[in-house]
């Protein structure tokens, strides 16, 4: 992880309801990550007790709250951080601008045939704008990069919420963070049988129960979150350009569709690691209504 992109993550030790930005320490070729837990979100989320989806509704709204404190931290001068690698990694492959692991290039002929160029031409300029200031209501700020139910850890018992931090952190708009962890809850409610029956278990908390807290807590923690780290960072308490309590925080409509941009670099990723599977044909089905339908699913109505 460079050094310039390290300084920008704020120390949230003092802020107890935020989740800690667990950056971790270079171990081989990855990093060394502390956690007071032992298992992700996303293996909570495969147990079926109330009291599992309750802890994780709790892991993400601290979540919510340390993605606010780090798109609070103004970006240095001198150049920009580059987007996150996932937003890169999916341009190069829906664009066929990179050399594609087999499974990967034949997942992209599919994936031609199935949405047909006027969706991957849609999908390309989502992820342009995902990376790039859309006015003042819509600034570059730091991103965290691969926010998702994979990279959050609960604690087991005692100690504080982690979210694993550091390889995948970038510049860009905030939504693309707020998306990608939106998105994994969307592909969780599209292939689970577990959360696809969760309206009908008493106690189980939905994916748009979920959604609601990471989203809710997004929006009503900024006044605290961004005021105390800001004080660390220069004084101030907010970027340019965040409208605060008084106006909207993000823009739903992009939420919804960097949301879209989550699930399909992970079934690119899954293409490129994994090899093939068939299952993969259902993801370019699925992923054609995520497009169609501008990854809606993900912002729950009324959230904002």
């Amino acid at each position: 992880m460079p050094a310039r992109s390290a300084a920008l993550v704020p120390d949230l030790g003092p802020v107890e309801t935020a989740a800690l930005l667990a950056t971790g320490t270079p171990y081989g070729d990855g990093l060394l990550h502390r956690a007071a837990g032992s298992a992700s979100a996303a293996a909570w989320l495969r147990d079926p007790r109330p009291q599992a989806g309750r802890l994780v509704a709790h892991s993400l709204a601290a979540a919510a709250r340390a993605l606010r404190a780090l798109h609070g931290v103004p970006l240095p001068p001198g150049p920009q951080p580059l987007p996150p690698p996932g937003v890169r990694r999916l341009r190069e492959w829906a664009a066929g601008t990179a050399p594609l692991a087999p499974a990967a290039a034949r997942l992209r002929r599919r994936a031609r045939e199935v949405w047909g160029e006027g969706r991957t031409e849609r999908l390309l300029g989502w992820a342009d704008d995902a990376v790039r200031a859309s006015g003042p209501g819509g600034p570059v700020v730091p991103l965290h990069g691969w926010a998702s139910t994979g990279s959050l850890v609960p604690p087991r018992s005692r100690g504080r919420v982690a979210l694993l931090t550091g390889e995948d952190l970038g510049a860009g708009r905030r939504e693309l963070d707020l998306g990608w962890m939106l998105g994994d809850l969307v592909e969780l409610a599209w292939s689970s049988p577990l959360h696809r029956a969760a309206g009908e278990s008493a106690g189980l908390l939905s994916v748009t129960d979920l959604q609601r807290v990471f989203l809710g807590a997004y929006e009503a923690d900024g006044s605290d979150t961004d005021g105390r780290v800001g004080r660390r960072h220069g004084g101030a308490g907010r970027e340019g350009g965040d409208p605060g309590p008084a106006g909207p925080v993000y823009d739903p409509v992009a939420v919804g569709r960097c949301a879209v941009l989550r699930v399909v670099t992970h079934m690119r990723d899954f293409a490129t690691y994994c090899e093939w599977s068939d299952e993969l044909l259902d993801y370019l089905a699925f992923t054609a209504e995520l497009i169609d339908e501008e990854g809606r699913r993900a912002v729950p109505r009324g959230v904002s």
